[in-house]
C-alpha cells in the first residue's frame, strides 16, 4: 500500500476538461485537455509535490495526458473504470461531479501498492494501427451479413463489392503492420518467436505482440489471467460452484479464440489432443476452445521467456 505521506493527485478526464484533485491536502484545479492544458498540469503538480497520478481510462481522451504527464516524470496510472466504481462503492460515495470523481480517483490512486512501469511507446502507434485493422475486420463482418441477407440483384452485388473492398483493405493494413513491426529488430525477433508456435498467425501474432508486451515475463498463471482465460473459484461453504473465465484483455482473448479453433481441429497436434480429451471428458465446445486458447497462449509466454522457437512434441 502506498505510503500515506506521499502526495498523489487524481484526473477525472473528459473531452475538453481536465479536472485534477491533490490528495490528502484536497486542492484542485481545472485545465483544458490539450497540449497547453498539459503542460500547465504537469507545472502545477509538480508545484505541489505530486509524485503519483491515477486517472480513469475513458475512451482515448486520456491517452495525450497520460503521455505527457509520463514524459515530464511522473508516476502514471491509468485505472478502470470498475476500480474506480468499487472503490465508490467502498467508500459509500454516492455523490458524482467531475470535481469529486477527480478526488475519489485521487484516493484510489493513494491506495495502490505500486505503478506499472510506463509501455514501450514504439507500441502506441502499433496499438492504434491494429486498433483500426479490429474496426475494418468488425465492418467487414458486418457488410459479408448484409450482402447475404439481401437478394435483389443489383443491391447483392453491391454489397459483395463493398465486403471485396473491405476485406483488401484490412489485409493490406496488416501488411503494413507487420512492415512496422519488422522495421525494429527487437519486435521482429519477438514476432518470428511467436509465429513459430504452429496455430498462431501473423494476425494473432501481432494482437499478441502488441496488446501484451509482458509476455515472457509472466508465469503461466499470470498470463492466463491477464489474457481473461484463467478459471475462477466460485466456491462458498459447501458450495462448489463451476469455474469460469472472467475479466483480462478481451481483445487478446479474441484473438486467442479466433487461432484455437482451426488449431485445436487441424493445426496442432498437442491441442487438438486436447480438445478431444476435454470432449471425451465431457466438456462442451466452448470450454474446451477456451483451454486450447490458454495452451496457445502459455506456448506464446514460453517461446518468449525461453527465446527459442517452439518445437512440437513427437
Amino acid at each position: 500500500m502506498a505510503h500515506n505521506s506521499m502526495v498523489v493527485a487524481g484526473i477525472d478526464t473528459g473531452k475538453m476538461w481536465l479536472d485534477i484533485a491533490c490528495h490528502p491536502s484536497g486542492q484542485a484545479i481545472r485545465v483544458e485537455n490539450d497540449d497547453a492544458g498539459h503542460i500547465r498540469a504537469a507545472g502545477w503538480l509538480a508545484e505541489h509535490g505530486v509524485r503519483r497520478v491515477g486517472l480513469e481510462a475513458s475512451g482515448g481522451y486520456e491517452r495525450g495526458v497520460t503521455a505527457a504527464l509520463r514524459r515530464a516524470g511522473f508516476a502514471v496510472a491509468v485505472l478502470q473504470p470498475r476500480q474506480v466504481r468499487a472503490f465508490a462503492l467502498f467508500r459509500l460515495k454516492l455523490a458524482k461531479n467531475d470535481r469529486l470523481d477527480a478526488a475519489l480517483i485521487a484516493c484510489c490512486t493513494a491506495e495502490l501498492d505500486d505503478v506499472r512501469a510506463a509501455p514501450d511507446p514504439r507500441l502506441e502507434p502499433l496499438a492504434e494501427h491494429l486498433r483500426l485493422i479490429e474496426q475494418l475486420e468488425g465492418d467487414l463482418a458486418r457488410a459479408r451479413t448484409r450482402a447475404e441477407a439481401f437478394h435483389q440483384p443489383r443491391h447483392k452485388r453491391a454489397l459483395q463489392r463493398e465486403a471485396e473492398r473491405l476485406a483488401r483493405r484490412v489485409k493490406a493494413e496488416l501488411l503494413l503492420l507487420g512492415k512496422a513491426v519488422a522495421a525494429q529488430a527487437d519486435l521482429a525477433r519477438r514476432l518470428a518467436l511467436v509465429e513459430s508456435v504452429q496455430g498462431i498467425g501473423r494476425r494473432t501474432a501481432l494482437a499478441l505482440l502488441v496488446l501484451m508486451p509482458e509476455l515472457g515475463r509472466l508465469s503461466r498463471g499470470e498470463a492466463a489471467s491477464l489474457a481473461g482465460l484463467a478459471p475462477f473459484d466460485r466456491d462458498s461453504g459447501q458450495y462448489r460452484g463451476q469455474r469460469r473465465i472472467q475479466g483480462g484483455r478481451h481483445r487478446v482473448r479474441r484473438a486467442l479464440y479466433a487461432a484455437a479453433l482451426p488449431a485445436s481441429f487441424r493445426w496442432n497436434k498437442a491441442l487438438v489432443d486436447t480438445y478431444q480429451r476435454l470432449r471425451g471428458a465431457g466438456k462442451n465446445h466452448k470450454q474446451a476452445l477456451t483451454a486450447c486458447a490458454r495452451k496457445l497462449l502459455i506456448y506464446a509466454n514460453t517461446v518468449l521467456a525461453r527465446q527459442a522457437e517452439w518445437m512440437p512434441a513427437s
